[in-house]
């Protein structure tokens, strides 16, 4: 059973500036839920209960948003909007958080590598919340956790993008075992597209073995001078078995405006839906 899930959350969020300014990017919310804690109810509904977070400076706001607050508390017990509390609440009472800070900002598989303490010697989820996902029918954390049941190896959630945005993403190539998995052979961090392996590319959301931590130990920095997890990937790859899996749902890139506006929009119209 996978019980704990990383979350790096250093990032600067500069593409959301000025806005970003003063709040990590995470807690800006899609209607009035923030990115974060849609991850990590995505985590505790795949039965990932420990929550890990890898953060940085001015990240203080994602710490305090998994904790209580009695002054708000106590002002509006009884009241109708206590109601609205709810959700967090229930996050709170079932999980554990714990956290770390990410001293440099060297890449995800940096970050990732940092939170080895937090981790241990067992295979772990790793959620990045700038990708919103939504499951169908059970959510993309929750599909993957059955995959590695099934491989017992790492496994990395891919789509395919346009050829034109391939420089955006990390990029795999393999062998195809059925639809929805691929043995991966190839993966290349942001390449151009004339020099892309395909067009499946991986998004923010990663169930990885143990073994990884020593990898990135020994992985140099790659592309813009980071330790960069899909160089890490492509070792495991070749010493042994990664899986590409494609999800069932949909993705709303919310590191950027677009995405952001994207999923607002959908949250809004399927709220309106709901009786």
């Amino acid at each position: 059973m996978i019980t704990k899930c990383l979350f790096p959350v250093a990032g600067y969020g500069t593409r959301f500036l000025p806005a970003t300014k003063a709040q990590p990017k995470e807690m800006l919310p899609i209607l009035t839920t923030p990115l974060i804690q849609y991850g990590v109810e995505e985590a505790l509904a795949a039965g990932m209960q420990n929550i890990a977070f890898v953060t940085g400076r001015n990240k203080r706001a994602i710490e305090d948003h998994f904790d209580i607050t009695y002054e708000l508390e106590d002002q509006i017990n009884g009241t109708s909007k206590e109601n609205q509390l709810h959700s967090i609440r229930e996050l709170i009472g079932r999980c554990t958080f714990s956290y770390t800070r990410q001293a440099h900002m060297r890449g995800l598989g940096d970050a990732i590598l940092t939170g080895e303490m937090l981790i241990g010697n067992q295979p772990f989820g790793v959620i990045l919340a700038d990708d919103l996902c939504v499951g169908e029918p059970d959510n993309v954390m929750a599909q993957m956790v059955r995959v590695y049941e099934k491989y017992r190896c790492s496994v990395v959630a891919v789509e395919e993008v346009p050829l034109g945005e391939v420089d955006k993403y990390g990029i795999i190539s393999g062998a195809q075992l059925d639809d929805e998995h691929i043995q991966i052979e190839r993966m290349v961090e942001k390449p151009a597209p004339q020099d892309a392996p395909s067009n499946l590319a991986v998004i923010g959301r990663y169930i990885l073995t143990p073994d990884i931590f020593e990898i990135l130990r020994s992985t140099p920095p790659g592309k813009n001078g980071e330790v960069q997890l899909t160089d890490a990937l492509q070792t495991q790859a070749a010493e042994g078995e990664v899986i590409g899996y494609r999800f069932q749902g949909r993705r709303f890139d919310c590191g950027s405006v677009d995405g952001f506006v994207e999923a607002t929009n959908f949250f809004y119209a399927r709220r309106a839906e709901t009786p």
